[in-house]
């Protein structure tokens, strides 16, 4: 199994390969069909399996593209309420698209993932913030300012 990520931020990107990504590509201002040309030269193959998590069109349609013939494309990510899909591109490849709402059953297994050291999400949380740093807080995860992955508010007194 491979695991690929795309971004427009190269910070982001270097995240990704510094936790163990095969690959990464910067998807920023390019077109979706030759970015998804672009992903099966680097990964040497379609994958079997896509899944996408900004809600970002493009992305979306980078992940049905870049499919192999067959495969499964899992669209985790929620954006606008209408997005443009290949769908005819999927249909006529036998693309299965399916949608998951991310929170709906993946706290147990994901807490059990953290709990044992198999997936180190330290290197994630890029900024914290005190409570009442809250609205600062909101403000770098909207914008993403100073490279902001995961922000976290801490709600108690630290140590």
């Amino acid at each position: 199994m491979a695991f690929f990520s795309a971004d427009i931020s190269d910070s982001r990107l270097k995240v990704a390969r510094d936790m163990g990504a095969d690959g990464t590509i910067n998807v920023g201002g390019k077109e979706p069909k030759a970015l998804a040309a672009e992903v099966i030269a680097l990964l040497e193959r379609a994958p079997n399996s896509s899944i996408e998590c900004s809600g970002a069109d493009a992305s979306i349609q980078l992940g049905i593209y870049a499919t192999k013939a067959g495969g499964t494309f899992v669209l985790v990510g929620m954006g606008a309420a209408e997005v443009k899909l290949p769908l005819i591109n999927a249909l006529v490849r036998e693309v299965d698209v399916r949608g998951i709402f991310r929170y709906a059953n993946c706290y147990p297994t994901a807490l059990e993932m953290v709990a044992t050291g198999r997936v180190n999400v330290k290197p994630l949380i890029t900024h914290r913030y005190t409570l009442e740093d809250s609205l600062d807080a909101f403000e770098t995860a909207r914008t993403g300012a100073g490279g902001a992955i995961k922000v976290m508010i801490h709600c108690g007194r630290q140590a």
